[in-house]
């Protein structure tokens, strides 16, 4: 599973560099650290990229995370992202 995991996340970037999937990852950051999207909708987003329970339980997990978040925080990491 972790291997999987390591696989997607390598393929992420070299997607993007195809210039094809920049959008879908910055899709991805923007729901990631935006405090209005609630954890299930944000796994229900990325169903299609979770391939399996442990990968669910990770994301899910690192929402949370950016959840507790201030705003403060959050505004500084979407200036840095974009």
């Amino acid at each position: 599973m972790k291997l999987v995991t390591v696989l997607m996340l390598t393929a992420l970037p070299l997607y993007c560099y195809a210039g094809i999937g920049c959008d879908l990852l910055d899709d991805m950051i923007s729901t990631t650290i935006d405090p209005d999207v609630d954890v299930t909708e944000y796994i229900n987003n990325l169903k299609d990229f979770l391939p399996g329970e442990e990968t669910e339980k990770a994301y899910t997990f690192m929402k949370e995370c950016f959840l507790h978040q201030s705003e403060e925080t959050l505004e500084k990491m979407g200036r840095a992202h974009f």
